[in-house]
């Protein structure tokens, strides 16, 4: 009986329509979502640092910290590596942009309301 969770999980459902695999609720009700979705608690402080190592030597400008949720953390990735001219990633809950952008990335979320404070060397 073990392995029948694994192998039996209901992902059909002629009632419902498609269904949740872990949380067995209908796609449109899943629960997975929403606590996928809750903000990352933290002390509030959006530390911004810039970083080398492992990078071959290429800086890049790593923020930490930011208290909204993965959607939101994407658009405001989209912004600051717009305002910064440069590439960049959001992932795991840090934005990373190539380039020493520190004070550029610092005054754009100071400006927008979010205690900022630069971290590292």
């Amino acid at each position: 009986m073990k392995g029948l969770s694994s192998l039996g999980a209901l992902v059909y459902s002629t009632e419902s329509g498609r269904m949740c695999p872990a949380c067995r609720q209908p796609v449109a009700q899943c629960i997975c979502k929403q606590a996928a979705r809750a903000v990352p608690v933290g002390d509030g402080i959006v530390r911004v640092q810039r970083e080398t190592k492992g990078r071959g030597g290429k800086a890049v400008t790593v923020i930490r910290g930011v208290p909204l949720d993965a959607d939101a953390l994407a658009a405001l990735g989209k912004q600051v590596k717009t305002a910064c001219g440069s590439g960049g990633t959001v992932k795991d809950g840090v934005i990373e942009v190539q380039g020493d952008h520190v004070e550029r990335v610092m005054a754009l979320l100071a400006a927008q309301g979010h205690t900022v404070k630069r971290s590292g060397g």
